[in-house]
């Protein structure tokens, strides 16, 4: 049975700490914690985020070294959430990307010998009408992993499988539901693989995505395949200068002490885009073709007269209505809107204001991947009309390089406490008479 609900901040902190340890991170007899944990008497609340800082210690004092764990990275994009887990200690299995230009970006970026890349999973997943053929061959052909990376596509689900099998008088089960999309591909994974723990990633409309219908099959498939899940809505605003909410699934395949308690959240406005944007000013080596040899912004990026003349207009005729719309032009020391995938068109979301009179300008690439929290040896292999497509549909990387260092004490604990049980089997098969 999955258990969905997160363990009470006293019960997470005795199984990733003894008694003793909470007592003098407490600065408490360890008599009281026991009298806590026995329910002699109720802990005040007070100490709730004592405790919760103390597990937050706890995870990043057990970082994972290189190749600590093994994850797949399904849905690859450019890989942002392949890094996040990469900066964790993670070593990728395995990869798919369906998008050739993705694909070439994040062949630019990464690969390891043992890796292999594969563009459609479904030519893994459903390489025939037999469920256990599809089976054989993702057990066969996808590596045994102790986390799954899976940033899928949102899309509706349709009931045409369940009504099949109905009018066929056959069984089904919670996968069926989610048959026909590629969320299926990848429970059919778990489903096969079982890997200690995942994190799905998708646009926070994903809950109330077809009135809410998409979320409730999700949340059911998980569950029945026996995860215990943590979701939450996070903002990237603070960990960079964006306003960009995402939702991400966090499972676990036995119950754990995970909390969103347990990540740093920066403050809103920690990060301006000052610290992302090209300085201009010669301190900045140039980086054509986004900025000339003098490292001033090139030419390419500043609106045309015609288009400018149109946004302004366009904007105008909404405010007129009392409508929002419209272009958002923001400096130096502001936070930008969500850029979106949508970016190469007009770049109106996200206008750099380059003073009066004079005309606003895009982004260039390296300000995108930047925004996203790429680092500036990212590779940027491909046009701009794809690398504004690619970064718009990219997760932020220091949110999920947090949710991962979160998260994998508890994949190296369930590593460890499998191993330590495989002992004891093993010695005590040994001590067996012959």
């Amino acid at each position: 049975m999955s258990i969905s609900r997160e363990m009470s901040p006293l019960s997470s902190a005795l199984i990733l700490m003894t008694r003793q340890e909470l007592a003098r991170g407490l600065d408490v007899g360890e008599r009281t914690v026991r009298r806590w944990e026995r329910g002699e008497v109720t802990m005040p609340k007070r100490w709730v985020p004592a405790i919760h800082q103390l597990l937050r210690d706890r995870v990043a004092t057990h970082p994972g070294g290189s190749g600590s764990f093994t994850f797949i990275d399904l849905f690859a994009g450019i890989g942002g959430i392949r890094r996040g887990f990469e900066d964790a200690g993670g070593h990728c299995l395995f990869s798919s990307e369906w998008d050739r230009f993705a694909l070439q970006t994040y062949r630019a970026n990464y690969g390891n010998e043992d890796e292999s890349i594969h563009t459609d999973i479904r030519s893994i997943t459903q390489v025939s009408t037999s469920d256990e053929a599809n089976a054989e061959s993702i057990a066969t052909r996808i590596p045994d992993h102790d986390v799954l990376l899976a940033g899928f596509p949102c899309q509706p689900f349709s009931l045409a499988g369940v009504s099949k099998k109905n009018s066929l008088g056959r069984e089904h089960g919670f996968l069926c539901e989610a048959q026909g999309t590629l969320f299926f591909d990848v429970a059919r994974i778990i489903e096969v693989k079982r890997p200690r723990a995942f994190l799905l990633e998708n646009v926070k409309n994903l809950r109330s995505h077809d009135g809410g219908k998409t979320y409730r099959i999700i949340r059911k498939v998980l569950d029945g395949l026996g995860y215990q899940v943590f979701d939450r809505v996070i903002d990237a605003k603070g960990f960079v200068p964006q306003h960009r909410e995402r939702i991400y699934m966090v499972g676990f395949h036995k119950e754990t002490p995970f909390s969103w308690n347990q990540m740093w959240f920066p403050p809103p406005h920690a990060k301006t885009l000052a610290s992302v944007l090209h300085p201009e000013d010669g301190t900045e080596a140039a980086e054509p073709p986004y900025t000339d040899e003098d490292g001033k912004i090139a030419a390419k990026y500043v609106l045309t007269e015609k288009l400018w003349t149109y946004l302004q207009a366009y904007r105008a005729k909404h405010e007129a209505k009392g409508n929002g719309f419209g272009f958002s032009k923001v400096g130096p020391n502001d936070t930008a809107r969500t850029l979106s995938a949508r970016y190469h068109k007009d770049g109106s979301e996200i206008l750099i204001d380059r003073g009066p009179k004079r005309r606003p300008r895009r982004l260039t690439p390296r300000e995108c991947a930047r925004l996203m929290g790429f680092d500036d040896d990212f590779v940027i292999p491909v046009s701009d009309t794809q690398a504004y497509r690619q970064f718009g549909n990219s997760v932020v990387v220091p949110v999920v390089r947090e949710i991962a260092r979160t998260m994998v004490p508890h994949v190296l604990a369930a590593m460890e406490t499998e191993c330590e049980t495989a002992q004891m089997a093993l010695e005590i098969e040994l001590r067996q008479p012959l």
